[in-house]
């Protein structure tokens, strides 16, 4: 069976032009034609000759991310079901803003992590996404948007978050190599600042990622107590607040111009009163490091409410002028149509 040539490195691919005894910058040209021009067909490639294409179509197909279902929201926010080649589907979300387009990408057929307040934690884990399929996300959302061939500031699709199903960190090595490629200067070429990787703290991946990466990193808190935390996110069962945070510790040494972004989902009667807030002012204030708080976006069968407006604004000024630490309230978008933070689920 042909692979997708969304699945080979750079190098690989000039492995192969070698071993056909022909020259390297081949796989420069076909990178080019991949990652910058777009094209979907091995057959449209027009500067490399029609002998060397057939072997290259020999091996390698580009494989292509099939619609089962499109939705917009109200608010412009898009979701795609998205049918994967051996039938499974994932869901992925493009937000559009008046100056960035925001891709959020699945890095998981399900997940493992069960987190009580996520939609997609409802869901049986199935597989991890290979490359090509992660990949596939962001150039089927660039098709869709005609987002090839433009300058820099005039593209659409110009932010990333690994934010969508799965725990990116549990599908380590085909996330960090599909970033390698998406930040790669002569093909997608996105900005490192502008690409952030989430985890609800896989603690020996945090280890490695800070070796590994220096796009920017999430960290899914939620919570600023052992045993609320336990049952919100129970892989802090596993690696408890503190452990967690003298993983960040290390990973701050090491990237110490990176600020660590932590996502704070507010709960109504859970998580959201002012003694969740100092507890939160105490973990947080050693790291360079901003909050996200997040707004609970409800789904079919969920036990949760969200906290009111008023009560969110009360805690955010509680951390500005208490713990004199940035923190900001991220809008739901895409709600009405389940594509919100935590809403995403394929099956």
């Amino acid at each position: 069976m042909k692979e997708s040539i969304y699945n080979s490195s750079f190098e690989e691919l000039k492995s192969f032009f070698i071993d056909l005894n022909e020259k390297a910058f081949r796989a420069e040209q076909l990178w080019n034609w991949l990652y910058v021009k777009g094209v979907n067909e091995l057959e449209l490639i027009n500067n490399i000759s029609t002998t060397v294409i057939k072997k290259v179509a020999s091996k390698y197909h580009i494989s292509h991310l099939n619609v089962n279902k499109r939705v917009i929201s109200k608010d412009g926010t898009r979701k795609w079901l998205l049918k994967l080649e051996d039938g499974k589907e994932i869901e992925t979300v493009y937000i559009p803003d008046s100056n960035r387009g925001t891709i959020c990408v699945s890095s998981q057929v399900g997940c493992t992590l069960s987190c009580s307040f996520c939609h997609t934690g409802t869901m049986n884990y199935i597989r991890n996404l290979n490359m090509s399929e992660i990949l596939g996300q962001v150039i089927f959302v660039k098709n869709e948007l005609k987002d090839w061939n433009y300058k820099v500031e005039k593209k659409k699709l110009t932010n990333i978050v690994f934010m969508g199903m799965g725990e990116p960190f549990f599908n380590y090595d085909n996330v960090i190599k599909a970033i390698n490629i998406l930040t790669d200067e002569k093909g997608l070429a996105f900005s490192k600042r502008k690409i952030t990787l989430s985890t609800s703290g896989v603690v020996p991946k945090i280890l490695d990622f800070k070796e590994d990466s220096d796009v920017n990193l999430a960290i899914s808190l939620h919570a600023a107590f052992d045993e609320v935390r336990d049952i919100l996110v129970p892989l802090n069962r596993k690696w408890p607040i503190q452990v967690l945070l003298k993983a960040l510790k290390e990973y701050s040494k090491k990237r110490s111009n990176k600020r660590i972004t932590f996502e704070y989902i507010m709960l109504d009667g859970i998580n959201d009163s002012i003694k969740d807030a100092q507890e939160l002012i105490k973990l947080i204030k050693p790291f360079r490091a901003k909050i996200n708080l997040i707004p609970f976006n409800s789904w079919p069968g969920s036990n949760y409410k969200a906290s009111s407006m008023h009560q969110i604004q009360i805690f955010k000024k509680f951390i500005l002028e208490k713990g004199k630490l940035v923190a900001t309230v991220r809008l739901p978008r895409g709600d009405d149509v389940l594509a919100a933070c935590g809403q995403l689920k394929s099956f």
